[in-house]
């Protein structure tokens, strides 16, 4: 009986890890333009990108704000499983779809996509530091042209 109670308990210690390990990752977390980069060169002066994420339930909880141009702030919001399952994004004119898959821990794999094209893939890796990520990855502007880009981000 006592080794029943002790292979259940662990189990579920087990279980809960993942979910332990990811909400130490809550947060809102600011752009750092100085170590970010696109491929093409042309990473936009006073690039200003905010984004606050939770991980609850097996879903990743995103909302953003791209104020670089502050006339015409840009905004995403979606709550996407960590399992790979395309979710839907609403109000969105340059992508309708989400797949968030969690490889590692501290990785993530992030597809946007319009009506099941990828728009942008990246892979977003959390730092030991607990408070940075980058996320890198390709993306298609509106245009169709192609670019790599290295984001880096820190919570205050």
């Amino acid at each position: 009986m006592k080794r029943h109670f002790a292979f259940a308990l662990l189990a579920s210690a087990l279980l809960a890890a993942p979910a332990a390990a990811q909400a130490k990752y809550d947060g809102a977390y600011h752009s750092i333009e100085s170590r970010s980069s696109w491929s093409d060169g042309k990473f936009p002066k006073g690039f200003s990108l905010t984004i606050d994420i939770k991980f609850e339930g097996g879903k990743l909880i995103y909302h953003s704000v791209n104020d670089t141009n502050k006339n015409a702030p840009a905004k995403l919001d979606y709550t996407a499983p960590l399992d790979g399952t395309v979710a839907p994004i609403a109000g969105q004119a340059r992508f309708n779809q989400v797949l968030v898959k969690q490889l590692s821990p501290t990785e993530l794999e992030i597809l946007e996509l319009k009506d099941g094209d990828v728009i942008v893939g990246s892979f977003w890796t959390f730092l030991p530091d607990g408070k940075t990520f980058v996320r890198r990855g390709v993306g298609k502007s509106p245009e169709g042209a192609s670019k790599a880009f290295e984001e880096y981000f820190a919570r205050p």
